[in-house]
């Protein structure tokens, strides 16, 4: 049965986040809220609890997670960046958008794209999510709350934990966190390629997306 914590947006009540960051390292499935929607999250050297989400979204090991980080500087030791990757993620960060990398050795083969070797990476703007970074003190391994036959991510924390109740251990309640997931942006190619429009604004990229 899945933990309910109802938590402040704004500002976390910190007994509550170390609560959160003790069942992550324990090896628990968490939902959590991020700028965009709700997302599932679990520590990134657990392979059982990152299987366990592969099973509740019911993806294979083509699809990508995401390394949710807290700074640049935690990007750039899990993503090759060069100069001009590194002004765009700047100008960008933090805020709706997941990045594609090339990921270094710091990241376990089982996270990457089996045939790219590439990782998905973003730094939200959230005060829960943050404050779940901070105590954690490295990245949380992640995915977007979007169930199998579903068309968006669950936004409504009740029906998530009606839905996920023997599945996850705990669901972060901040409210409504909204349905638009992140802008997926490509950043291995020459140019930045869209993967996915979403929240984020593609104007920073120069790319014309009707």
């Amino acid at each position: 049965m899945a933990q309910f914590f109802s938590i402040h947006t704004d500002t976390p009540h910190l007994r509550l986040i170390k609560q959160a960051v003790t069942i992550v390292r324990n090896g628990g499935v968490i939902v959590y809220p991020t700028d965009s929607c709700y997302a599932l999250g679990c520590h990134l050297g657990d392979k059982s609890a990152m299987t366990r989400i592969r099973t509740i979204r019911q993806v294979d090991d083509r699809h990508h997670f995401t390394l949710v980080c807290r700074n640049l500087a935690e990007i750039s030791t899990y993503a090759k960046v060069d100069n001009s990757q590194y002004r765009l993620l700047k100008a960008t960060t933090p805020g709706s958008y997941t990045f594609i990398l090339q990921a270094t050795r710091e990241v376990p083969r089982r996270m990457q794209h089996p045939k790219r070797n590439t990782i998905g990476l973003r730094i939200p703007d959230h005060p829960v999510v943050l404050a779940l970074l901070e105590e954690l003190d490295e990245p949380l391994l992640s995915s977007t709350l979007l169930l199998p036959g579903d068309e968006y991510p669950l936004n409504d924390a009740e029906a998530i934990r009606e839905r996920l109740e023997h599945q996850v251990e705990l669901v972060m309640d901040a409210g409504s966190c909204g349905i638009e997931m992140t802008t997926v942006i490509d950043l291995t190619t020459d140019t930045p390629e869209l993967i996915r429009s979403g929240k984020g604004s593609l104007e920073p990229f120069g790319i014309n997306y009707e």
